[in-house]
This record gives C-alpha cells, structure tokens and sequence, in this order.
C-alpha cells in the first residue's frame, strides 16, 4: 500500500466510486489527471510554470513512475513548452498508466465480471477503501479548515476536484457553487503555478466540451 499517494493518483480515487466507476467524463478526468501529474513535478520543485509555459528546473525523480517519465520527455522537446498543449498530449494515457501505477502499488485490483452472461466488464476496484477515503477526507478538511489552512498537496487537489465538478464526493453540506468557488479560491491562494495549472485543466474541458457538440 501507499504511504500517501501522489496527486494524480488521490484524484483518480477521488473520481471513481467503490465499484471502480468513473464519476465523471472520461475526457474531462485524463485532462484533470494530468494537471495532476505536472502538480506533482511543480510542488516537488522539479518543474515551473510561469506564463503558460513549462521549465524544468531539477531532473531528480521524485518517485512516481508516471511524474518520473514526464522529465526526460519535456527536456527533449525544447521547441513545445506549452503548458495547453502539454496537458493535453500527457491525458492521451495518463489514465492507463495511473490506473497501472495503483495497481502495482496494491490499491487497486483488477476485476472482470459478465453481463448478460456473455459479455465481460472490466473495472479496477479498490482493495482497500482507505485511500480513498482519506483523499477525500483531505480535501474536505482543507475546504473546512477543519486542521488550519491546506498544505501545498490538498491546496492543488482542492483546485482540480473543483475545476472536475467533483464536489459531491465531499458530502459537505454546502450549495454547489459556492462549495466549488471554495475549492478554487484555495488552490488559488496558495501558489501562481496551482492556480494557473488548475485554470488551464478548466479551459480545456470547456474546449472539449465544446468541440463535443460541433
């Protein structure tokens, strides 16, 4: 099991139910998800984003095999340092390989079952609900300022459950809209490059959804 998970991967709980269901739009999670990978490689300092454009600043792993991958890829394309562009090229297997990265962690199982008696459907499940549940429980405690403000890890997360609309999972008893604006006001609180990843995961959901009914 993991000690704590990496954003990415608490956002992929987060948006799944116990039956290993996503919550919302496949589309909209691969572009929050990865946010959420380069969240993890700006917070451990690895990667800057200013102006919509990505820096790397240090090519140490930080110990996520997806986060890790990203590096290499990033340094050896010096013309694209485009932030849109990036998240978009990083959601086209994010959610596989985050899946996978869970899976080989023992968070996850995969499971098939029949229906209809002849067709298989195949989900990955959680072994444990713990995980999730405490994903969950950070982002609510951080929204409630139940233990003082968030650290930079549940800042970030408060801003993509936002920016998902996946503020149903928190059972905080809140109208919907002010608990999103909530979220988004903490993760713009903490940091220029929370804020500006989490505001460019919004615009391209808003693009998808657009072109969806073109």
């Amino acid at each position: 099991m993991l000690n704590r998970p990496s954003l990415h991967q608490e956002l992929y709980l987060i948006a799944h139910d116990d039956d290993g269901k996503p919550l919302i739009q496949p589309p909209s999670l691969r572009l929050g998800l990865a946010g959420a990978v380069l969240l993890d490689l700006t917070l451990s300092g690895r990667v800057n984003v200013t102006q919509g454009r990505l820096a790397v600043y240090d090519r140490t792993p930080i110990g996520d095999m997806v986060a890790d991958s990203l590096i290499p890829a990033i340094l050896s394309d010096r013309a694209n340092r485009d932030l849109k562009l990036w998240i978009k090229q990083i959601a086209e297997d994010v959610y596989d390989r985050t899946c996978g990265s869970l899976v080989a962690a023992g968070v996850l199982t995969k499971v098939t079952r029949r229906r209809l008696g002849v067709l298989s459907q195949v989900r990955y499940q959680p072994v444990d609900t713990t995980p999730a549940v405490r994903a969950r429980a950070g982002v609510r405690e951080a929204t409630t300022g139940a233990r003082g403000a968030p650290d930079a890890h549940y800042a970030a997360l408060c801003g993509l459950v936002g920016v998902l609309r996946l503020e149903s999972t928190l059972y905080i008893n809140q109208p919907s809209s002010r608990l999103v604006g909530r979220l988004r006001t903490i993760a713009g609180e903490h940091s220029g490059p929370v804020l500006e990843i989490a505001q460019t995961v919004d615009t391209l959901i808003g693009e998808t959804a657009v072109a969806a009914y073109r």
